[in-house]
């Protein structure tokens, strides 16, 4: 790849090598190579720097949707996917840094993962197989495969279930072929102009699940609570950290006077918080998802209606049997298979002598992997 190309070939050159690699993304800055990351770090691409602006915009122009040009020029950045020929979709956000095109580019596997790839927990599956109406938050920050446990969900439900599916998403990112349910994708942009646009008609499209990439606005809370509260099942990701926190994140866009009502909402119409973080494994280049899990019960409910938000993290120890779960004691389980070292389960842990505990009578080797002693 040491040659720079025509920026229309570039890019699928590009594209092609990321994919060959096993990276998740792409990164195209003027005056710098391609970088792309494999296992969590970034990589310098074997090939010239981006000489220009206009370079980069050549390559984007390639490859993003007719039209959409305009939008890029009046808002400084733009969202949108495309397939790359590998069969792989990429998820691409070019946007604009002092008067300059960026763009990064995140690959979306062409095929559609199951939780047994994911290495998710059993309470996954569980969740979505006996709910029916309600509101399921698949959380965590960028990066750690909130997208990908999404689309393993429905992949499910798409197999093993007959529900009428709706997906709203800003860009589409797996493609879903009808099974066991019918299923419309909408893309902000081509087909819809906004999230709360789209939800605003939702519930007339007779839809028993819904699907919201992002819970990004007031709007977009609101409607997806009264569609759980209707007799609908919602599944939606957001940006927050861990259970605990995925209370205050939704709360922030509400004014202090109607926190009584959307607390009242969520006791009520919430299912399931389901946490993520991907942590490097002890092979290089390999990630291990850490998941907190916390299931709405009566003592949840109690708590979310008298905003004891930070009982939250007991209540997941005391109820494990139900399927709930830690951050502590999911690296605990992971250090224990050996998926990842023991330094590594450390330095990720909310509480370092919490997980220390855990590990009593585990015996760490040179490697930093563990064996029972």
């Amino acid at each position: 790849m040491a040659h720079l190309h025509p920026p229309e070939h570039q890019i699928h050159r590009l594209m092609a090598f990321v994919t060959k690699s096993e990276a998740s993304d792409l990164h195209l800055k003027v005056g710098l190579p391609p970088y792309i990351r494999v296992g969590g770090h970034l990589r310098a691409v074997d090939v010239p720097i981006l000489p220009s602006s206009d370079y980069i915009t050549a390559m984007m122009v390639e490859i993003m949707p007719k039209g959409r040009e305009k939008e890029y020029k009046e808002l400084g950045g733009i969202d949108f996917a495309v397939l790359a020929e590998s069969g792989d979709r990429f998820r691409v956000n070019a946007y604009r840094s002092d008067g300059e095109m960026h763009a990064a580019l995140r690959r979306v596997q062409s095929q559609i993962p199951d939780f047994e790839k994911l290495k998710l927990p059993p309470v996954y599956q569980r969740t979505i197989s006996r709910s029916n109406d309600g509101l399921i938050l698949v959380t965590g920050v960028t990066g750690s495969g909130k997208s990908s446990t999404l689309a393993a969900m429905m992949n499910w439900i798409n197999q093993h279930r007959g529900m009428h599916v709706i997906t709203i998403e800003d860009p589409i990112e797996y493609r879903f072929i009808s099974g066991e349910s019918i299923i419309s994708q909408r893309e902000i942009g081509i087909d819809v102009p906004s999230y709360a646009h789209a939800l605003r008609f939702v519930v007339r499209q007779d839809p028993d699940l819904i699907l919201i990439g992002e819970l990004r606005d007031k709007e977009t809370i609101l409607a997806a609570i009264q569609a759980a509260e209707t007799g609908h099942l919602v599944m939606a990701s957001m940006h927050c950290s861990d259970a605990e926190q995925s209370f205050s994140r939704i709360l922030e866009f509400f004014p202090q006077e109607e926190h009584a009502f959307i607390r009242s909402s969520l006791a009520n119409s919430l299912r399931a918080i389901m946490c993520q973080r991907l942590i490097p494994g002890a092979v290089e280049g390999s990630r291990f998802p850490a998941t907190e899990v916390l299931l709405n019960n009566p003592i949840v409910r109690d708590k979310i209606l008298n905003s004891h938000d930070d009982d939250i993290p007991a209540i997941l120890n005391v109820c494990r049997d139900e399927g709930m779960r830690d951050f502590t004691h999911s690296l605990c389980e992971l250090i224990e298979a050996g998926s990842i070292s023991m330094e590594t389960g450390m330095d990720y842990a909310p509480s370092r002598e919490t997980l220390s505990s855990l590990l009593k009578g585990i015996d760490t080797g040179a490697d930093g992997l563990i064996s029972r002693v």
